[in-house]
């Protein structure tokens, strides 16, 4: 009895022994292979917020209040496509598809071509060509505001500063490029200082090359349109754009400030960042 119980014992520490290593080996596996499923999706999202290279940037003003090019029609509200790396971005559509496709038929471009829409905010002056476009293309992805939580990287070089302001929701569009930040703007209701300042805490050592779009400053006064040249200046915006919503006393003040880079920007408006 006393060796069979003996026997018993050493079976029983073995077996103990066998299932310790066990427990041991399964843990090295899991400690080597874990850090590849944490640390890979890290890399990649830190090695893609590169600038978009040297590449050329177009930027297409194809729907506005203000014209740059007689032939085509204008309208309240703002659309502008954006062509970078073989992407063609269409920030908003404008008031109306009627309006939207005219102009881009005009101007020779194709909205099968249009890889995703991006929407700044939900008022109808920058969404009534939406369903025109999604009545050509389906299968268009459309990026919202309330698509995104945070500033975020939507493909190479080419950022959203996520949702800004308080009653109404926008964000803004950002490229780095190779002369510095671009920003873009819908209808600037947070803030178009603000907008500017949001981007530059993204990206605290890159300088802004361009502010385009709409910057809501159609009822400002001169002492307040002065207040936010001078911030811009302090902000080292090289480069203005303003256009739907930013007023004729804006862009006259803007452009007495800025002189040769100051953009008359409006529907027809094709400007190119090498």
């Amino acid at each position: 009895m006393k060796r069979i119980t003996v026997v018993s014992i050493v079976l029983s520490v073995v077996l103990a022994l066998l299932i310790v290593l066990g427990f041991f080996i399964f843990a090295q596996e899991r400690e080597i292979k874990q850090p590849k499923e944490e640390i890979l999706p890290k890399e990649l999202k830190t090695s893609s917020s590169e600038t978009t290279g040297k590449a050329r940037i177009t930027l297409i003003t194809i729907y506005d209040n203000y014209k740059a090019n007689p032939e085509l029609k204008t309208g309240w509200g703002f659309s502008c496509l954006v062509k970078i790396e073989g992407e063609n971005i269409l920030f908003d559509t404008g008031a109306d598809s009627e309006t939207l496709l005219s102009n881009m038929e005009k101007m020779g471009i194709d909205s099968k071509e249009i890889d995703f829409v991006f929407i700044s905010h939900w008022h109808a002056d920058h969404t009534g060509g939406l369903a025109g476009i999604l009545k050509i293309k389906p299968n268009l992805k459309v990026y919202k505001p309330e698509s995104f939580s945070d500033p975020t990287q939507i493909i190479n070089g080419v950022w959203t500063t996520g949702p800004l302001g308080t009653d109404i929701k926008e964000q803004s569009l950002i490229i780095k490029s190779t002369e510095g930040l671009i920003i873009i703007t819908g209808c600037s209701h947070p803030g178009i200082v603000n907008i500017v300042k949001k981007a530059k805490e993204m990206f605290p050592h890159e300088n802004v090359y361009l502010v385009l779009g709409g910057f809501h400053l159609f009822g400002a006064s001169d002492s307040e349109l002065k207040t936010i040249i001078n911030d811009f200046q302090k902000l080292g915006v090289q480069k203005v754009a303003p256009c739907h919503c930013s007023g004729d006393r804006c862009r006259e003040l803007f452009k007495k400030e800025y002189r040769e880079n100051f953009i008359e920007n409006g529907v027809g408006k094709i400007i190119e960042i090498e």
